[in-house]
């Protein structure tokens, strides 16, 4: 890095700290359909151009959000075995603090943009992933998890459940549910070959 800046001005990191709180705020209150860039400048209290400075959609806010809060609030356990790292990381995870219609609208939108759905991956969804294969990985260097296992598949059977609860909203997606995944995920990944 040269120190040298681009071009603009820089971030103000309390305009942009207000811009991520406005946005999230909005979406609790009206949720994603009701959101604009015009909305969440009003509520952080800066100019347009400002959000558009930084963002180039409202989904980029919230993607940008929501990683940041994921980082916060569902934290990488050391708890000493798997089956306790699991259980903290997917009672955590499946905790829902509002994020349900923030998370279906961040997945309808990279349904519908390729470039916005190449972002959400790679920053969100295999971010959260490598989190989980992180503490797979832990267990089997303690020789928790059968050389054999599958660490990909256990990662879709996650997240797995945790989408298609969001998305049809069937049923519950709370930190039970994650402390039971964690069970579940803990005898498959410590099985003996068949």
């Amino acid at each position: 890095m040269t120190g040298q800046r681009g071009p603009g001005r820089p971030r103000s990191e309390a305009a942009r700290r207000a811009i991520l709180d406005a946005a999230m705020e909005a979406l609790q209150e009206r949720g994603y359909a009701a959101l604009t860039m015009q909305g969440i400048a009003a509520r952080a209290g800066v100019g347009k151009q400002t959000v558009y400075r930084w963002w180039p959609s409202k989904a980029d806010v919230v993607l940008e959000a929501m990683a940041g809060m994921a980082d916060e609030m569902v934290a990488v356990p050391d708890e000493g075995s798997l089956e306790a790292d699991l259980d903290a990381f997917l009672a955590a995870t499946f905790h829902q603090r509002g994020q349900r219609a923030v998370l279906v609208g961040l997945m309808a939108e990279a349904l519908l943009d390729p470039a916005f759905a190449a972002q959400f991956k790679e920053r969100f969804l295999l971010a959260r992933r490598a989190v989980f294969r992180s503490i797979l990985e832990r267990a089997a260097a303690r020789g928790e998890v059968a050389p054999d296992v599958d660490l990909d598949l256990l990662g879709d059977i996650v997240y797995g459940v945790l989408w298609y609860r969001l998305m049809l909203g069937h049923a519950p997606l709370d930190e039970d549910l994650g402390r039971r995944l964690s069970r579940l995920v803990a005898r498959e990944a410590s099985r003996a070959p068949d």
